[in-house]
């Protein structure tokens, strides 16, 4: 079964998961051919490897910490914190604490 998606004008909760980050779930929250929203959950420890994204990514860190490296820099995001990566950086995340993130990822059309 395919992945639902939210509908236009449908709200989503994203407030901090607290208790229940430990069991929690990414999920792919909203695409289409321009634009990808996803809650990425991450337990402390994880690390997502060095990859490339075409399009201008946002990282918003709900709750948590996490390390984000990029271009040879590293910086720790904690709840509340968002940044930004130009398209086509080369970038990985690794979980300080059990952590959960909003991304948003521009999508080129190609």
């Amino acid at each position: 079964m395919a992945l639902e998606h939210l509908l236009p004008m449908q709200p989503v909760d994203l407030s901090p998961l607290e208790a229940g980050l430990a069991g929690a779930k990414s999920v792919a929250l909203f695409k289409s051919e321009q634009l990808e929203v996803i809650r990425l959950v991450l337990p402390a420890g994880k690390t997502l490897a060095e990859h490339r994204v075409d399009g201008e990514i946002t990282i918003q860190c709900l709750e948590g910490e996490v390390d984000v490296e990029a271009g040879g820099e590293k910086t720790r995001l904690r709840g509340a914190q968002m940044l930004y990566l130009r398209g086509g950086a080369s970038h990985g995340v690794t979980a300080v604490r059990d952590a959960s993130l909003l991304l948003t990822v521009v999508l080129h059309a190609r």
